[in-house]
């Protein structure tokens, strides 16, 4: 834990020095900053040997869904596009519009849905252990 933190620390202060040696015409904007999922779960990233970070562009049609599944490590999104509607397994909807961001729930089952009438298009970023799954499908929907 106290590993994680320091990284954690030595990553902003790099952050914060990488952004102060930028052209003062660049902008720079925060779209999250938060130590929790959505639903207020405390965000704990992944202890291994191998870990590593995908990143994917996932398009979600109208009227398409995910299907149901979990993730056992850290996810977070960008809304490029559109809204994405997300069904929790207590029946709770969440929504994420178009330049939005969050962090996914973990170790919860959860279906995301595209209600619109144009493509739900997402920046996602997945934190887990080389060679592992990026999500765990629910067995019976």
């Amino acid at each position: 834990m106290k590993k994680t933190v320091l990284i954690l620390a030595l990553f902003t202060v790099f952050c914060l020095g990488v952004a102060a040696q930028y052209n003062k015409n660049i902008i720079i904007e925060s779209v999250l900053n938060s130590d929790t999922t959505s639903i207020g779960q405390k965000i704990i990233f992944p202890a291994s040997q191998s870990n590593e970070v995908t990143i994917l562009k996932v398009t979600i049609p109208p009227g398409s869904s995910t299907g149901w599944h979990k993730h056992e490590n850290p996810v977070f999104a960008y809304v490029l596009k559109g809204t994405l509607s997300v069904e929790l397994e207590n029946g709770k909807t969440r929504q994420f519009s178009e330049n939005g961001c969050f962090a996914e729930v973990v170790n919860t089952y959860h279906n995301g849905f595209n209600s619109g009438k144009e493509n739900v298009v997402l920046i996602a970023f997945y934190l887990g252990e080389k060679g592992r799954g990026l999500s765990v499908k629910r067995e019976n929907p």
